[in-house]
């Protein structure tokens, strides 16, 4: 998938098959350590390359990561058939614990419940919300993230994102039934 703005230009590729083979590289150090723990915990590859106007500020480029990665997600899943659909997930991050609950059922939803505040390197923590959101919408997922317990901003952030690949690992996981995963016969 590819986004070419006057914002940002981004590529990424999703392979669910993969190993967990990561190249991320946004020109945002902290967004790209957040991505590469998806991928790692989430067992699939994601190659995603890109650069936004940064002398601006962050938003640009985060939300927009969220729109190209939830967008290459999406094509991975194809119709979704066979897929568990739902799962969840917990990550501690030493004295943070995160819990991320997802459904990949076409119907976007973001409850997002992170107390955030302040810089993590150069990235705005309140401006993550806008990466899940963005994420939500266009990989069609309805996504729970709630932090539990933590102090440290960045054990914070990165617990929601090591529980979402572990949470994507389980959910993109065959299951072993007939079609898409739904009692309506059609996902969305």
């Amino acid at each position: 998938m590819t986004r070419n703005s006057k914002e940002t230009k981004l590529r990424a590729r999703v392979d669910l098959d993969g190993k967990g083979k990561v190249k991320v590289a946004t020109g945002l150090a902290f967004l790209d350590h957040m991505l590469e723990q998806v991928a790692r915990y989430g067992g699939f590859d994601l190659d995603l390359r890109g650069s936004g106007d940064l002398h601006v500020d962050t938003h640009h480029l985060v939300e927009d990561a969220g729109i190209v990665v939830g967008q290459a997600l999406s094509q991975a899943l194809g119709d979704r058939a066979g897929i568990a659909r739902f799962a969840s997930a917990y990550a501690p991050l030493d004295e943070a614990l995160a819990r991320v609950v997802i459904d990949l059922g076409k119907r976007p939803y973001l409850s997002y419940n992170v107390p955030l505040r302040g810089r993590i390197g150069t990235v705005e923590s309140e401006v993550l919300e806008e990466f899940w959101k963005a994420l939500s919408i266009h990989a069609g997922a309805t996504i729970h993230v709630d932090v539990i317990r933590g102090r440290n901003r960045h054990h914070i952030a990165e617990a929601t994102f090591k529980a979402l690949g572990l949470a994507l690992r389980q959910a993109v996981a065959p299951d072993g039934g007939p079609g898409v995963p739904s009692s309506k016969g059609l996902l969305g």
